[in-house]
């Protein structure tokens, strides 16, 4: 089983047979954090990608997680946007988890993208600012899926749609909805039975 965010790679995974479905979980978004004094200029932009070309053409140092992770994936589909394939003294590749990659693009003055709940749990302790946040690209679903039983008859499959059922179920959407730090929610539960979904439904 995996719990995943990086949509086109799970949709490949599933499609290639190495799972079998994937259930919607919960959300947030991205986030890209800078300097207090945002040298490129973000707080100005309109778009996500327009920060991303701001960056590159300030020659701004950006800290690239560079660890093929979901956050990664989802950066490097941001630069691909922008029509910049990022490289030079200005982009540095950590292979490193969010946290270390705050930690350096603290140290550094530099830029990276983040998820929001990471960056609610370091942000008392980083120097750095969200210099842009809102746009619809930014988005960051998270799905649950088990792999598949046929190709790996090893696995524990009944474990794992327990568990998929369980998290996608309406007690654990509501403990989703319920997580927050400083009193903001970490994430939107996305599930079919969720508390979002429920309400939507008696309102039409």
């Amino acid at each position: 089983m995996v719990l995943v965010h990086a949509p086109e790679a799970e949709k490949v995974f599933v499609e290639q047979g190495c799972g079998e479905k994937r259930h919607a979980v919960m959300a947030n978004d991205f986030v890209i954090v800078g300097p207090k004094n945002d040298p490129a200029g973000l707080v100005t932009v309109g778009s996500a990608t327009e920060s991303l070309k701001l960056i590159q053409q300030s020659r701004s140092l950006f800290v690239s997680r560079g660890d093929d992770s979901g956050t990664h994936k989802k950066e490097l589909g941001l630069w691909q946007s922008a029509g910049i394939k990022p490289s030079g003294e200005w982009y540095r590749e950590a292979g490193q988890g969010m946290g270390k990659v705050l930690q350096m693009a603290g140290e550094m003055d530099a830029y990276t993208i983040t998820d929001r709940a990471t960056w609610l749990a370091y942000k008392a302790k980083s120097p750095l600012r969200i210099v842009y946040e809102g746009d619809m690209v930014l988005q960051n679903p998270y799905s649950i899926i088990a792999v598949t039983a046929n190709k790996y008859p090893d696995i524990n499959h009944g474990g794992a749609s327990a568990l998929i059922d369980w998290i996608t179920g309406l007690d654990a959407q509501r403990l989703i909805a319920d997580f927050k730090i400083e009193n903001t929610q970490l994430f939107k539960p996305t599930a079919k039975k969720s508390v979002n979904n429920q309400q939507a439904s008696t309102q039409k």
